[in-house]
Formats: C-alpha cells, sequence, structure tokens
C-alpha cells in the first residue's frame, strides 16, 4: 500500500518553518506544565489550556479528516494495526512470565469505567502524537524522519517513568508508522489501550507508580 504521507510533504519557507516550531515549542511547553504545576488543580488547568491549544492549532490550516487521520482506515491497515498489536501484548506477557514475573503482577483490577476512560484517553494521546506533533514533523523533515522525532518527543512527556518512558518510545515508533502508512488513530488508540492495559497488570506499582508521570510519578 502506498505511504499517505508522501503527499503531504512540501518544503516549507523559512516563515513557515518558524511558525511550526513556534506551534511545536508552545504545545510542549503546555503539556510540560501540565504534568510538572506542583499541585493537581494547576495541572489540570494547564492540561485544558493545552488540549485547547492543539486543538485550535490542528484546525487553523482547516486539513482534511484524512490528514488528520480522522477516517476510519482500509480493512487491510485495520488488520495490520490490530494484529501487530495483538502479537505485541502476546510478546510482552511471554517475556515477563519467562522472566520470572507475577501475572498480574497488581491485586487491584481496574474498573470497567477506568478501562473506558483509559479507551478515551489513549485515542487523545493518539490525536496529539500523530494529528499535531507528526503531522508537524512530516511537514518540516518528511514521514520517514517525523516518526523518529515524534516518537523520541512522546517518550520524553512520560519522564521521569522508566517503564513507560521505555515503553512509549518503541510504542511510538510502532504507532507513527502505521499513521504514516494508513492515516487513522483509531484503531491506534485501540491497540495503545490494551498495550496499556497490559503494562498495568504485568508491571509492578512499585516501578509502575499507578501509571503517572512527570511530578505525580515523583510524588506517588
Amino acid at each position: 500500500m502506498a505511504v499517505i504521507s508522501k503527499t503531504y510533504h512540501a518544503e516549507p519557507t523559512l516563515a513557515r518553518r518558524c511558525f511550526i516550531w513556534g506551534q511545536i515549542v508552545v504545545v510542549f511547553l503546555l503539556l510540560e506544565l501540565a504534568l510538572w504545576a506542583p499541585t493537581i488543580h494547576m495541572r489540570n488547568r494547564w492540561a485544558v489550556i493545552g488540549l485547547c491549544t492543539i486543538l485550535g492549532l490542528v484546525l487553523v490550516d482547516r486539513p482534511s479528516l484524512q490528514r488528520l487521520g480522522l477516517r476510519l482506515p482500509k480493512t487491510f491497515g485495520a488488520s495490520v494495526v490490530l494484529g501487530i498489536g495483538f502479537v505485541m501484548v502476546v510478546v510482552v506477557v511471554a517475556l515477563v512470565h519467562w522472566a520470572g514475573g507475577v501475572i498480574p503482577a497488581n491485586q487491584t483490577w481496574p474498573a470497567v469505567q477506568s478501562v473506558w476512560g483509559y479507551v478515551i484517553w489513549a485515542l487523545i494521546q493518539e490525536f496529539i502524537l500523530q494529528s499535531f506533533f507528526f503531522n508537524s514533523f512530516e511537514e518540516l523533515y518528511g514521514g520517514s524522519s517525523a516518526v523518529w522525532i515524534a516518537a523520541t518527543l512522546f517518550a520524553a512527556a512520560h519522564l521521569p517513568s522508566p517503564v513507560l518512558t521505555t515503553a512509549t518510545l518503541i510504542g511510538a515508533l510502532f504507532f507513527c508508522e502505521m499513521f504514516r502508512r494508513y492515516r487513522s488513530i483509531y484503531f491506534l488508540g485501540i491497540v495503545h489501550a490494551m498495550l496499556g492495559l497490559t503494562i498495568a497488570v504485568v508491571t509492578p506499582d512499585s516501578l509502575l507508580h499507578h501509571m503517572r508521570v512527570g511530578i505525580g510519578y515523583l510524588q506517588y
């Protein structure tokens, strides 16, 4: 299947490059404030500001739904994403079992509402990662480079958690490459949730800190 992202890359002018980089820096700083502000109320406030800013910046160029990844993928693309995601879940569980880990590592299972909430949050994260960061870096440097740059930035946002920083770097490389090829965030969000919940089940909370990042990880 052809790589759709090639359609979207044209050499931007210097002014356009500065504008895109300005957007990236502003959004990343807002996200970091949402992760590192000293109180939960301040973090929630910055999170709302950050999400509204991202939505506004994404829509300012009036991109198509396909460009944003908001159309359903072809059957083949969905099958590839879900198939690889399922294999990744099985591999993670098998490696933990082989290493002698206890499954489940945590005795407290998430409630159904929490699971659905995490699925929605996974979709939001994919929108931020793909529809904003990947598309921005793709316009600047092309699709192949954007995969690595966006994935690295996404992983950096999960510091200082060693488990989530490592897992999100590997996962984001997969998510960005699948987005580059098939241009849809829906099945990426589902696989994102599958992998996140798997990590929550197989990783002791002493390491995972209830899947918190930023200052929340340190305050756990």
